[in-house]
């Protein structure tokens, strides 16, 4: 089968994720992935007769101080659309249609692909984590203050990927479904994640990917206790330490290590870090970048799994509060569990199949069994 994968560049969680899934289809299957942003450069280091990686040009958001700044992002992507990133998605587009012939659309919230296959009349699968926002049911607590933000998303989520023969959602938490051909499954992780050993340790693992909190070093000096940060200082070649604050410069085994023995975690609400925090069962104080729902949604329910606290913004008494409280939520983390990737996996390779044979033979039973 011949394989169209999208993958959206914003964020690297859904580079990362679709790794581990295109790993397992290049096995079975010839793969041409179409990709913007930091994940290309990501994910082209796997390319091989089976999985050939083509760079688009895909939207971008513009955060400052932890909150999306909607004019800038605006800005930002009537610039890169005008400058060149329309005419090299249109290109593309031909040269997929002409060479490659796709049989199945498989859309990681990327819309480049979905048109692609919606135009071509092609079955398009989407796995993400994102579509939870539209095709679950969400009780009035997780929306309380962002109504407003959860009403804009979950219409910008609803007009990614429409109409897709199938949505396969990785979440570690599991609200009511409320639309057909839908399904949940457990999030997605790396082999090197499958491979780490949970240990106990004294430290907190911080994550920051913005750096104009001028406040964060003296709130986790005031903790007195040692902090391995990381995105906050880019630049970095080597450790740097400040009393108990160490940052460090990025290395993928370095992180995993801190992270597998961690006291707890702070970072911000991304899907992906919190879902491998659940799966280490190390507690997590989630601050979610403002004005981008899903991170809010993600750490509303962390903290309504007991696994951690959702914090608008990172203070003394919030970090106190969370550290106070580490034994409550490691208690609650014990009842989580998962059998590695399988459980996605097994559907999205049953959904691969049956959609192959509808389109082939227009057998839709296997649609309807699919709802």
């Amino acid at each position: 089968m011949r394989i169209l994968y999208g993958v959206v560049g914003e964020g690297m969680g859904h580079a990362i994720r679709s790794r581990v899934i295109l790993d397992e289809l290049v096995k079975k299957h010839d793969v041409q992935v179409v990709v913007s942003g930091r994940a290309h450069d990501y994910l082209a280091k796997r390319a091989n007769e089976h999985l050939h990686v083509k760079k688009i040009w895909g939207l971008t958001i513009v955060t400052e101080d932890n909150e999306v700044r909607n004019f800038k992002t605006l800005l930002e992507n009537v610039k890169g659309a005008f400058s060149g990133g329309w005419p090299q998605n249109i290109r593309a587009y031909f040269d997929l249609a002409s060479s490659f012939k796709p049989d199945v659309v498989i859309s990681d919230f990327e819309s480049w692909s979905y048109l692609f296959g919606k135009n071509h009349r092609l079955p398009i699968i989407s796995v993400d984590n994102m579509q939870i926002i539209n095709r679950c049911q969400h009780e009035p607590s997780i929306m309380a203050g962002h109504e407003a933000e959860f009403q804009t998303a979950k219409g910008i989520i609803k007009s990614k990927v429409p109409g897709a023969y199938h949505y396969l959602i990785s979440t570690f938490f599991y609200p009511p479904i409320r639309k057909k051909r839908t399904t949940l499954h457990p999030p997605i992780l790396r082999p090197e994640i499958l491979a780490a050993k949970a240990e106990p340790g004294e430290h907190l693992l911080v994550y920051q990917t913005y750096t104009t909190n001028t406040e964060l070093p003296e709130i986790l000096k005031a903790a007195n206790i040692e902090c391995r940060i990381y995105g906050v200082k880019r630049e970095l070649k080597e450790d740097l330490r400040d009393g108990k604050l160490l940052y460090r410069p990025f290395s993928e085994q370095g992180f995993i290590d801190d992270l597998r023995t961690a006291r707890g975690v702070i970072s911000g609400g991304g899907f992906t870090l919190m879902g491998e925090a659940v799966y280490l069962r190390r507690p997590m104080l989630s601050v979610p970048v403002q004005k981008q729902f899903e991170q809010v949604l993600n750490a509303r329910y962390l903290e309504a799994e007991g696994y951690g606290l959702c914090a608008e913004q990172l203070t003394r008494e919030k970090l106190s509060e969370f550290l106070s409280r580490i034994p409550e939520f490691e208690h609650n983390l014990e009842r989580y569990s998962q059998d590695g990737n399988r459980d996605l996996l097994a559907k999205l390779d049953e959904t691969l199949e049956a959609a192959f044979k509808r389109d082939r033979f227009g057998e839709d039973e296997d649609e309807n069994s699919l709802a």
